[in-house]
């Protein structure tokens, strides 16, 4: 049964509909750049890092699909998923606010610990107020301006990334803010820029939801009526049956997916223990000198570089797959990313590090999308909402794997050198790029597959 078609929205309503993604992003980018280097602040050994950081995976993995479901069957006077919104958004800006702060409450339970558990909230309250952001363009746009939609998310995701990860070193370098601090205790400039990301998000998210509206159960109904009837058969068997008949090439994307997403959490992970040791000669265990912080800041502002290469290279992307294929376009930015990654034990000056996040952009931007470009092409048209939430296993699994012998690995077989972590991921990164050459992809109508996850002709 076909429904009604949606309305077409405004750009201005677009926009706002996703200017929370901004102040997500601000957030995120925030907890990427400097949760290692908080952590360790209050005490963490660089070898449990990964375990700290298993936070993410663990929480995305659990919470995404129960708010995905839950967001599918609220109603009530402030809508649908922006209930969502507005209590991800304060819980979100909460453990910002925390995270740096995590040495006041050590009467309690030792401040790395306090900083764990303030990391995992925010883990947590960034999932609750995503997933529901991503659905609300499907909820709320045909068909035809879906493309847009995505493509202002993109931008957004993109800027809010750019600033949260290069604030702790702009603030430091320009605004004459405090960059070192006591032993145990975070920098001026890192808990600031926390602040500063928690009054962004909160901001933009309630931009979000004041300047955007909902359809009705009754309306929503009539645009898509297969899905109301269909979703009340949904269930715990459906899922476990579509896990177990998945086509074959969304299984070797699987490999494809563990491989990638292991580099990129190796990187998330070890990368300023690796620039502050083998690049900074900071003395290990060091985490209060000015060549730490300067250090750290430094890696806030790389994270930056290739944040803002992903939204550039997002441009070209579907020209190279018009020339190649999408598994060729994924195999070359992945190739980029993983000799990237490898090439930071060769650099001794910090001034040269801006190099490697060309190719870890590039890697970031394929990551982001080809994979995603690829299934939907092999997945039932009407199972594509389960498909999409198995296809998370592949990127939570491996930051799971990562997180549990990372730092075994690590510290006993790399001696406690975290570049060699890195150089681990980018030999990951470089077989993932070998293994989608052997995905079974439907190559017909690869351009078109990007152009409408990137948004751009």
């Amino acid at each position: 049964m076909k429904g009604m078609a949606k309305p077409r929205l405004s750009a201005a309503r677009i926009w706002n509909m996703s200017m929370g993604f901004f102040g997500i992003q601000f957030g995120f980018a925030l907890q990427n750049g400097n949760a290692s280097r908080i952590l360790q602040t209050y005490g963490a050994e660089v070898e449990h890092l990964s375990l700290f950081w298993l936070a993410a995976p663990l929480t995305g993995m659990i919470v995404q699909p129960i708010i995905g479901h839950y967001s599918d069957r609220t109603w009530n006077r402030l809508g649908r998923r922006r209930p969502y919104f507005l209590v991800g958004a304060i819980a979100t800006a909460l453990a910002l606010m925390l995270l740096p702060n995590s040495s006041l409450l050590a009467a309690m339970l030792p401040p790395v610990l306090i900083g764990a558990g303030m990391l995992t909230l925010m883990d947590a309250s960034i999932n609750v107020a995503m997933e529901p952001f991503r659905a609300l363009v499907a909820d709320n746009l045909p068909d035809e301006q879906r493309s847009q939609g995505f493509s202002a998310q993109t931008f957004l995701i993109g800027a809010g990334a750019v600033l949260g990860s290069s604030l702790p070193y702009l603030l430091a370098e320009y605004m004459g803010v405090s960059k070192t601090a006591a032993p145990g205790v975070v920098p001026d400039n890192v808990i600031y820029s926390f602040y500063v990301g928690a009054v962004v998000l909160l901001t933009t998210i309630l931009w979000s939801i004041f300047t955007s509206s909902e359809y009705s159960p009754e309306e929503f109904a009539k645009f898509n009526p297969e899905q109301t009837t269909e979703q009340h058969n949904a269930g715990l068997k459906t899922i476990l049956k579509d896990f177990s008949d998945m086509p074959p090439a969304m299984k070797q994307l699987g490999l494809v997916q563990f491989c990638s997403w292991f580099a990129l959490f190796s990187m998330w992970v070890f990368t300023t223990p690796a620039v502050a040791y083998h690049i900074y000669k900071v003395a290990p265990g060091d985490t209060s000198s000015a060549l730490f912080a300067d250090a750290g800041n430094k890696v806030g502002f790389l994270f930056s570089i290739y944040s803002a290469v992903s939204a550039i290279y997002a441009l070209v992307l579907p020209a190279i797959a018009r020339k190649t294929s999408r598994r060729a376009a994924h195999a070359i930015s992945l190739t980029a990313g993983g000799l990237s990654l490898i090439s930071f034990y060769f650099i001794q000056n910090p001034d040269l590090l801006i190099w490697p996040m060309i190719g870890i952009g590039m890697a970031w931007g394929s990551i982001l999308s080809t994979p995603y470009a690829i299934l939907s092409g092999v997945i039932p048209s009407h199972k594509t909402g389960v498909y999409m939430g198995i296809f998370n296993f592949f990127i939570t699994f491996p930051q799971i794997v990562n997180g549990i012998f990372g730092g075994l690995i690590v510290k006993h077989l790399f001696q406690g050198e975290a570049v060699f972590a890195l150089v681990m991921g980018g030999a990951f990164m470089i077989i993932a790029a070998v293994a989608v050459m052997y995905v079974k992809d439907r190559e017909k109508k690869a351009a078109e597959q990007l152009v409408s996850t990137y948004g751009v002709a």
